[in-house]
């Protein structure tokens, strides 16, 4: 029986083995592509020296194809625990340089592993996606794996923080996981996700597309939704996601950690007078207003490239961690349409299953017109922004800055949907629709029979701005809390957000309800 030395230095050369993963010239290869390996991923992830490897000796079972002549230790992907600015993660990283990153049956158990310790202990899970897809070899088995990722990942749907990033190829089965997950990020260029590739739908449909076409990080983010964060590369994508931790709690029973601002709770921001124009048709830009309030005017957004019409993403006020979503007047002037919609209640949703309480800028003309939007099921899916605000039980903020029109004033965190503290701006018109529609609908007989039609339908105009394109009469209804003066916006929202931080509002109790999916 060989002796201790003997023993250990065989453990030594086992995980030597294990770190080598695919060998040197695979290695090459990887960093050749402009890519780090799994492992310098995760050096580059954690705090130094705090990560902690679990199954770094874990084997495939594979014995067909000639698979047990080809045994690399660890199976692909490296898994783990350790911290981000001190608290605790757990994360995995799959290794391309080991069977192309191939998922097979205990690449898959070591990831299943990882998410259940992540689950027990109520820590965030982030995981490094470079892989080819499911081990063929190993048939069945792998797909089995798959689906046992997918149900931990939706058991821990709202109770631990999931990030993913798309550091390389990422396609069929593959991408239903990232897809659960509460965010994605992509790295442009040198990341891909797609249910079929471009042979696969040649051979189909006959249409010829690329890879970085059909599911390269510039289509995820600007057409699909897919994608909530576009990095430029491997170190920018790994940066994104620890600030992106900062901000959020570790799990639903925490609250996001409050971080100490120098930035005075009653700054005034002048310029914030004189954002609104006087023509209500001419656009501003609501981030103007979001950074102004902002604690340092830092603000973190999510899917800025997608249904730029809406603003979603987060920020501190007075330290603590909140979610912002505005109506953006730049693009389709604000409307609600389908893809804004579905944006905004994710977010909504995701935010009120971690505690983080919501900020909402207001300026809204309606729900986008149009025989593709009604087609599209806009009713359905605006009702789920509507239904995400509904629900949502943390702290309610909304700021009316100008338009709060028709349905979508309503759906837009109002009072009535139990918006806690709705102020707006004297800039602020709160009404059924604008004045030249209204007008058009109410005095259509009397602009008609009138000697100067066009001149009455100008005083009526003018009348009808007088008397609803205010925030007053709503105010005399108690549908707003206050009118403010714009300037003074971040010190108001940084009072009333420190007394509604201990806010508790109970719903029915009910398994879960039917969200208009």
């Amino acid at each position: 029986m060989s002796g201790v030395k003997e023993r250990i230095d065989d453990l030594r050369r086992r995980k030597a083995k294990a770190e080598a993963g695919g060998g040197q010239k695979r290695i090459a290869a990887q960093h050749k592509k402009g890519k780090m390996t799994a492992r310098e991923r995760i050096e580059q992830l954690l705090d130094e020296d705090s990560f902690v490897e679990v199954d770094s000796l874990v084997e495939h079972r594979c014995r067909d194809f000639d698979m047990d002549r080809n045994i690399i230790p660890g199976d692909g992907v490296v898994c783990g625990h350790g911290t981000i600015d001190g608290r605790t993660v757990y994360c995995f990283a799959q290794d391309f340089t080991v069977y192309g990153g191939s998922l097979g049956e205990m690449h898959g158990l070591k990831i299943c592993k990882i998410l259940d310790m992540a689950l027990k202990t109520g820590s965030p899970i982030i995981g490094l996606n470079d892989s080819g897809g499911a081990r063929i070899q190993e048939g069945v088995a792998s797909l089995g794996s798959y689906a046992e990722i997918f149900f931990r990942n939706v058991r821990a749907s709202g109770v631990i923080p999931q990030i993913s990033v798309i550091m390389g190829p990422c396609a069929g089965g593959a991408v239903y996981s990232p897809a659960i997950t509460d965010f994605v990020v992509m790295v442009d260029q040198t990341s891909h996700m797609f249910i079929t590739g471009p042979e696969v739908i040649k051979t189909v449909t006959n249409e010829e597309v690329s890879f970085e076409d059909l599911g390269g990080a510039s289509t995820h983010s600007t057409k699909s939704g897919v994608t909530h964060f576009t990095a430029n590369d491997d170190l920018d994508a790994i940066e994104l996601v620890r600030d992106l931790i900062g901000m959020l709690p570790l799990n639903n029973l925490e609250k996001p950690p409050i971080i100490p601002t120098n930035d005075p709770h009653n700054r005034e921001c002048d310029s914030l007078d004189d954002l609104v124009p006087n023509n209500p048709s001419t656009p501003y830009d609501i981030i103007e207003a979001i950074e102004g309030t902002l604690d340092e005017g830092a603000f973190l957004e999510v899917q800025s490239e997608f249904a730029g019409n809406i603003v979603i993403g987060f920020g501190r006020l007075g330290g603590q961690t909140v979610g912002v979503i505005g109506n953006q007047p730049k693009v389709l002037a604000g409307c609600l349409d389908i893809d804004a919609s579905v944006k905004a209640a994710r977010f909504v949703r995701f935010c009120d299953a971690f505690n983080i309480p919501l900020l909402t800028f207001v300026d809204v003309p309606g729900f986008l017109p149009g025989a593709n939007q009604e087609w599209g099921g806009i009713i359905r899916h605006g009702a789920k922004l509507l239904y995400a605000y509904a629900e949502a039980t943390v702290p309610k903020m909304t700021v009316i800055t100008r338009k709060a029109y028709g349905g979508a004033y309503d759906v837009m965190s109002s009072k009535h949907i139990r918006g806690d503290y709705n102020v707006a701006w004297p800039t602020a018109q709160l009404a059924v629709m604008g004045a030249e529609g209204a007008v058009q609908i109410i005095h259509r007989r009397r602009i008609e029979s009138a000697g100067d039609p066009e001149g009455e339908r100008g005083r009526l105009i003018e009348d009808y701005e007088e008397t609803f394109a205010n925030p007053y009469r709503a105010a005399a209804l108690g549908y707003i809390d206050d009118v403010i003066q714009p300037r003074e916006t971040r010190s108001k929202l940084i009072k009333a957000l420190g007394a509604l931080l201990e806010k508790e509002e109970s719903r029915p109790a009910r398994k879960h309800g039917n969200i208009p999916l």
